[in-house]
């Protein structure tokens, strides 16, 4: 496959046309590439509607069809990676499952609503260690009934022999008519917890998913795109939507999978000094918006941890590409405490040069700008109009103001602040609300390497906080960036030394600084490839500091997407 590049035309090649889509925490990002060449054809980039991530993926996919003015009939296949499976999880998304564990009736801490143990099981050499105590799910069955929405099942040794696990699923079903997971249907290792648990979550997502996949599939056929849809695996595999329902838990690390395929493509055609030379190991760093995802390629391929991916506290057997996360994106809060230090992220904000973009006018950051709350505006969203104030004070009063200073709205509430982020997060994801503060976005405006928004907004922000630390405007910004650099180094150097030389050498790596009699310092060995709208403007302070190179390869800010569509064109491969 040759090396992805944009070419401005609309006929359909030999072979037709693949889309590529990414349904990233802050962006969804989606791509048109040719069958033939591996050209791409058009981009597009919509917000993420975490409300409802399919409506987001539609407006992407009709935006890219408008720009690449093709014949939709010409799309072969649609490739879709998505962050829904994690956030599902993180914010306790989901059914209700009962979890029925045959032959080993021993405490084990799942993320199931029920656990309940029925004798039976299997020996190692898949030999019937007892018979299957049936009346036993019976009776556990009329208990659970009414109280969960889906089962998994998880006998002892099923990877050896799963007779017990397919009775007992054809059992609930007959019994219950609700949708039953066996563990070896998703793993065929040792370990009951991590089976259980496998299972468990998949059965946990399955209405998720199904939700979500029926909506990228209507979102397709109105645009009369028939061809196949193909969902990102962590693995960095495909699967097809009717397995990717039944196995919605391998998507966990979809995103990053497709930021590895992207990396690997570069990395194949682009890093070998000669022919025939094996492919450069690389660093990819994809900068989104609340987070910095780091992946490694190794002679032209994605890394795959086989051990199992621990989604959560939950350690599983689903195999994902290996990755490390840090919560610094373009988007990411910045704060001061009240002696002046300052803080980024984890919290997630819209940048304030984009707050008259989403329809709203702040207040004049030198009356409310301060350390503390002080950092945070809450702002009236999309959805929060008419009959949706009704009823919350806390609603009707957005509705009036349009955008207030966090602080003044809790006074004005008498409402405690962990009551307010608990709310803020339900409301935001229904576009009721959204949040505005200081970002590395606006540090970018008021340093003038980016103009996307309105950098007046920005510098105003960046004048008020700056004064708290006795700083100019652009020096206090171009410490929120290097304070970026410096988070997403750190957490480069950590995952590396872990895993180049151990827990100790990467424990001295973090007190470097603080060593009084050495002067410590530490190089990459391989060049950083960064992914990302915001990367261009991060990764090269961070390669840098590292003592590497830093490259941007053709379409890194869609990275993900050409990456899906990578694995598109990977999956049609007759090979």
């Amino acid at each position: 496959m040759s090396d992805f590049t944009e070419q401005n035309r609309t006929a359909a090649p030999d072979g037709g046309f693949v889309i590529g889509v990414d349904a990233g925490g802050t962006y969804t990002d989606a791509v048109v590439v040719d069958i033939a060449g591996g050209h791409a054809v058009a981009r597009a980039k919509r917000p993420t509607t975490h409300y409802q991530p399919s409506t987001g993926v539609a407006a992407a996919i009709g935006d890219v069809l408008l720009k690449a003015g093709i014949n939709p009939a010409d799309v072969r296949s649609t490739a879709v990676s998505t962050t829904l499976a994690t956030n599902a999880l993180l914010e306790n998304k989901g059914v209700d499952v009962g979890l029925i564990v045959i032959g080993f009736n021993q405490r084990m801490e799942v993320p199931a609503a029920a656990a309940r143990y029925v004798p039976g099981g299997h020996r190692q050499d898949g030999t019937e260690a007892e018979p299957l105590g049936l009346e036993f799910l019976l009776d556990h069955l009329k208990d659970l009934h009414g109280r969960v929405d889906a089962y998994a099942v998880c006998s002892l040794h099923s990877y050896a022999n799963p007779a017990h696990e397919l009775v007992a699923a054809e059992a609930i079903r007959l019994t219950s008519g609700l949708p039953v997971f066996c563990s070896h249907e998703v793993s065929m290792q040792a370990g009951m917890r991590e089976r259980a648990t496998t299972a468990v979550l998949n059965a946990r997502l399955l209405p998720v998913m199904e939700q979500f996949l029926a909506g990228v599939r209507k979102a397709l056929d109105e645009q009369g795109i028939r061809g196949t849809v193909q969902v990102v695996r962590g693995d960095a595999s495909t699967m097809g939507m009717e397995q990717a329902v039944r196995s919605a838990a391998s998507t966990v690390a979809s995103g990053p999978a497709a930021t590895a395929c992207f990396g690997a493509q570069y990395a194949a055609t682009a890093c070998c000094d000669y022919a025939g030379q094996q492919p450069q190991d690389v660093l990819v760093v994809d900068v989104g918006g609340t987070t910095t995802d780091m992946t490694i390629v190794h002679e032209g391929r994605p890394v795959i941890d086989t051990g199992g991916m621990l989604v959560g506290e939950w350690q599983t057997h689903v195999d994902a590409v290996e990755m490390f996360t840090v919560a610094v994106g373009g988007d990411s809060l910045v704060e001061l405490d009240p002696v002046g230090t300052l803080s980024l992220g984890p919290a997630r904000v819209v940048p304030v040069c984009m707050a008259a973009a989403w329809g709203v006018e702040l207040p004049d950051p030198a009356l409310w700008a301060g350390p503390g709350l002080g950092g945070r505006c809450v702002c009236a969203g999309a959805g929060l109009e008419g009959d949706a104030c009704s009823g919350d004070a806390l609603l009707q009063l957005l509705c009036a103001r349009r955008a207030m200073p966090l602080a003044e709205l809790l006074a004005a509430l008498s409402m405690a602040e962990v009551t307010y982020n608990g709310r803020m997060m339900r409301l935001a994801r229904g576009q009721k609300i959204f949040e505005c503060g200081f970002t590395p976005t606006d540090a970018l405006h008021v340093t003038g390497a980016l103009q996307l928004g309105d950098a007046g907004a920005s510098l105003r922000m960046a004048r008020a906080l700056a004064a708290l630390r006795g700083e100019d405007a652009v020096t206090f910004s171009r410490n929120v960036l290097e304070r970026a650099e410096a988070r997403i180094e750190e957490a480069i150097l950590q995952h590396v030394a872990r895993r180049e030389v151990g827990a100790n050498f990467a424990g001295f790596l973090t007190r470097r600084q603080s060593f009084s009699l050495l002067d410590v310092s530490v190089r990459l060995a391989v060049p950083v490839v960064g992914i990302g709208a915001a990367a261009r403007y991060l990764v090269p302070g961070v390669a840098a500091r590292l003592g590497t190179r830093a490259v941007f390869p053709e379409l890194y800010e869609v990275g993900n997407a050409m990456g899906a569509a990578a694995l598109a064109l990977r999956g049609m491969s007759p090979s």
